[in-house]
């Protein structure tokens, strides 16, 4: 009787020790259920999506993100490959991507989440107020070098661009260069702030950013054929430059991914949208 009830323990223990591992082992599984990865634009992911993700962390503890801004194709790109749940984009899919999500049985569904406007930027010390969008063109793309051919003071214009994942640079490269190629004397940066800091730092500086960025110190907004990128409050949406910014999944969002952007569309993510300076939705 004793060995039975020693066999019997000895069963209870070893059952209940492998529902308590296979308990802990599903523990990783349970909460990345609950983790939301996002890649992509720059311009969405270094400042707004991380204040919409805390905010939304607030209201729905339990929650996580991993967030990595480093350009719009690379967001496009983690659709295509599965490796993220929304991807950032500050430009539309092009051909290319189109069909490679196509290919791998992807479909690229996009919910615009802000209107924006690529800012042209210059030194606060530079004389110049405002360039057409022909200037813009010349200037970076070297067709002009100097400062003196747009009007302004004698000195070699030093032209800051984003780098080539960028959407801010396919989308500056298609509506203000007319699809030109970039002057080799252009300087890549890696972000907005980064193109920012530049200009602040260099009396000859010229470069583009987007309206959440517009308010660092040491530059200046120049209006681009007479107008001013601060739309629709002061123009009616006229300027040249304005775009969406936008998340693209693998079809229509469901889950947690949806309850996000749901989030970010709703008043409140809205008021957090306007608040960091981009244009809210409404």
């Amino acid at each position: 009787m004793l060995a039975l009830k020693e066999k019997n323990f000895k069963i209870f223990i070893s059952t209940n020790l492998i529902i308590f591992i296979q308990f802990f082992a599903l523990i990783p599984f349970l909460i990345a259920e609950n983790k939301i990865v996002i890649k992509g634009s720059d311009t969405l992911g270094s400042k707004v999506i991380p204040k919409l993700a805390e905010a939304y962390e607030n209201r729905y503890p339990g929650t996580k993100f991993e967030i990595a801004a480093e350009g719009s194709s690379t967001g496009i790109a983690a659709i295509i490959d599965g490796t993220a749940e929304i991807g950032m984009s500050s430009r539309e899919v092009k051909g290319k991507e189109k069909a490679s999500a196509g290919a791998n049985g992807v479909r690229l569904t996009k919910t615009v989440v802000a209107l924006d406007a690529v800012a042209i930027i210059v030194n606060q010390s530079n004389p110049i107020k405002q360039l057409s969008l022909k200037q813009v063109e010349r200037i970076f793309t070297d067709d002009f070098k100097d400062w003196s051919s747009v009007g302004g003071r004698s000195g070699k214009i030093s032209a800051y661009t984003r780098n080539t994942s960028s959407g801010t640079y396919a989308f500056f490269q298609k509506f203000a260069l007319e699809g030109r190629d970039y002057g080799a004397s252009t300087q890549k940066m890696a972000g907005n702030e980064q193109i920012a800091i530049e200009v602040a730092n260099n009396p000859n500086g010229i470069g583009y950013i987007g309206l959440a960025y517009v308010g660092a110190s040491g530059i200046r907004v120049i209006a681009v054929d007479g107008t001013l990128p601060f739309f629709p409050k002061t123009n009616s949406g006229n300027y040249k430059l304005a775009r969406k910014l936008n998340c693209y999944t693998n079809g229509n969002p469901s889950g947690n991914t949806k309850k996000f952007l749901d989030f970010i569309l709703s008043e409140t993510g809205q008021k957090i949208v306007a608040n960091t300076g981009f244009i809210s939705l409404d």
